[in-house]
């Protein structure tokens, strides 16, 4: 059974919630997780957040959900640099003595990605592994190509991450026009060169969704910096799948996140291919529970 405890950390910007989640057997490897909600919105009880943790940690993955701060109350960097934080303080932990993925999704995997490629420029030490699903990459992101916009135009309830919307979106998080979005805010403005060194990346997008034009840039990016990049798309969905697991796709997504953070703990943990589809932080308390 695994054991979930909300715990605050005394982080960068004043106290950070964290919730833990431990499998009953001892976890391989670990998983720090931020949820998506546009930098805006979400927490860390919506399925996206806790069912998500949960799912990963019933496949022998210890989890560190992040409940970062979100704008407009508190705008770039807070919520990449509380993300940078807890991933640290994971790391730093005994709740795994494997090594430590970082992933999100949507806008928590903008901002995994942005304190990565903070941290890989600073000369830090950067995760073994990028999770990302469906991330938003781009403040500005390339049109649909006529498949894709086709696919939009027939389902418009999935139609809803038009050029003003995203634009919308990121100036909420900057506070600024998105002309001054550098590339930690922005991942997908990286060049080739900026993103050299980057980690094994895995990210698996939405079918219908315009925000996969944004990952899938993104991912031809890092491929041209010689990184390896697995980005495959799960058939059928519509942005934000893994907060809808009634619709069934989330588990296949998590299953297959969850082979690769589990073959970092493996003797041999080079990276295994999926099958593409079309200062030590502290603890200030700690409220254990086991659901």
């Amino acid at each position: 059974m695994t054991t979930v405890a909300d715990r605050v950390l005394d982080g960068p910007h004043g106290p950070l919630r964290v919730r833990t989640y431990v499998p009953a057997a001892p976890a391989a490897a670990g998983l720090v997780w931020a949820h998506g909600g546009g930098f805006a919105h979400g927490d860390l009880d919506m399925p996206e957040a806790d069912g998500v943790a949960r799912a990963f940690a019933e496949l022998g993955i210890a989890v560190v959900s992040v409940d970062y701060r979100l704008a407009p109350a508190f705008r770039y960097p807070v919520a990449r640099e509380e993300v940078a934080f807890a991933y640290a303080w994971a790391a730093a932990s005994d709740l795994t003595t494997g090594p430590w993925a970082l992933g999100g999704a949507s806008a928590g995997a903008n901002l995994a990605t942005g304190a990565t490629l903070k941290t890989l420029h600073a000369g830090g030490e950067t995760p073994p592994l990028l999770v990302l699903a469906y991330p938003t990459l781009h403040p500005v992101q390339p049109a649909p190509d006529d498949a894709l916009r086709a696919a939009l135009d027939a389902e418009p309830d999935a139609d809803r991450f038009g050029p003003d919307v995203v634009s919308a979106m990121y100036e909420n998080y900057l506070g600024a026009p998105v002309s001054t979005a550098d590339v930690y805010a922005a991942p997908g403005l990286a060049s080739a060169a900026e993103l050299a060194g980057f980690p094994p990346t895995i990210m698996i997008n939405d079918e219908v969704d315009e925000l996969r034009v944004s990952g899938e840039a993104f991912a031809e990016i890092l491929r041209a910096a010689r990184v390896d990049v697995d980005c495959s798309t799960e058939p059928g969905t519509q942005h934000g799948h893994l907060n809808r697991p009634e619709e069934g796709a989330a588990q296949p997504s998590i299953e297959r996140f969850a082979a690769r953070i589990l073959a970092l703990a493996s003797p041999d943990p080079r990276p295994t291919r999926t099958t593409p589809t079309t200062r030590a932080p502290q603890s200030l308390s700690a409220d254990a529970t086991t659901p």
